[in-house]
């Protein structure tokens, strides 16, 4: 391996107002050499439509205008594996359709090897009376992505997660931590997840490790009221590094619009330069 690759996760919230928002130029801007997106929320062919001239995976919802997670690439990809076990009879407490949360894609480095670039939509679940379906099906994935990052921690190449988790790990990724200790989001049985992640299969929280202590950088804001203004987020959006990646990340970016107006998304996107 060598050289230097950049990753940009971004949950678009719909891949057509994004557009219409102007993604595009943040694009030109950045020049990702791989891009993993969270809530397409479109079909394949539209999908191809706007990333013209990348190599696509895309695993759209079967539930239309539902989820949709793709991952876009410059350099080509070698294999690609949608979604995560089986749903139906051993799918657990989640939908018996795959609503579009889980594509990786292992792409072609130029000094040769490959990386596995997984972009991940987990469920955001619900714990108010009444919903506790959503949040039981929020588990049942929870678990199927805890088996599937256990195979890719061993693994002897390089692995990045990346996208919406759904999670507020610590206190310093919520700013309004103490009203949310009971909230679907960043409840302990979710938060222990990602401490099994980060602690017994060695993955690396890049967004925290290149970001300092917090509070903060947040990644999603309301569109509601002044949240966004005055910066009371969250930081759900995440760049994981498998023990073969981890070290090799030099920088690691929230690119928050300037103002409010610039948005092209709820979320900000996570960008991290890797040295490879």
């Amino acid at each position: 391996m060598s050289g230097v690759l950049t990753v940009a996760t971004a949950n678009v919230n719909g891949i057509r107002a994004a557009f219409r928002r102007n993604m595009p130029a943040w694009i030109a801007a950045r020049a990702p050499d791989v891009l993993l997106l969270q809530e397409v929320r479109a079909p394949d062919e539209l999908v191809h439509e706007y990333l013209e001239g990348w190599h696509v995976a895309h695993l759209p919802s079967e539930i239309k205008g539902r989820a949709g997670v793709a991952v876009a690439s410059r350099l080509p990809l070698h294999a690609v594996r949608a979604g995560l076990a089986p749903h139906g009879p051993d799918g657990g407490s989640e939908p018996p359709v795959d609503t579009g949360r889980w594509v990786e894609a292992d792409v072609e480095l130029p000094g040769g090897g490959l990386l596995t670039a997984v972009s991940a939509y987990l469920h955001s679940g619900s714990n108010a009376p009444g919903q506790e379906h959503t949040m039981a099906a929020k588990y049942a994935h929870l678990d199927k992505v805890t088996a599937r990052l256990a195979e890719l921690a061993a693994a002897e190449h390089p692995a990045v997660v990346a996208g919406d988790l759904n999670i507020a790990h610590r206190n310093a990724d919520i700013a309004n931590w103490k009203g949310n200790l009971k909230n679907a989001g960043f409840l302990p049985q979710e938060r222990a997840y990602v401490d099994r992640w980060l602690g017994e299969l060695g993955w690396a929280d890049l967004g925290r490790a290149h970001g300092g202590d917090g509070p903060g950088p947040y990644t999603w804001w309301s569109w509601r009221g002044q949240s966004y203004v005055n910066d009371r987020g969250w930081r759900i959006d995440y760049q994981l590094a498998n023990p073969a990646l981890a070290a090799r990340a030099v920088k690691v970016e929230v690119d928050r619009a300037p103002t409010y107006e610039e948005r092209w998304s709820d979320h900000a996107a996570v960008v991290a330069t890797y040295d490879l």
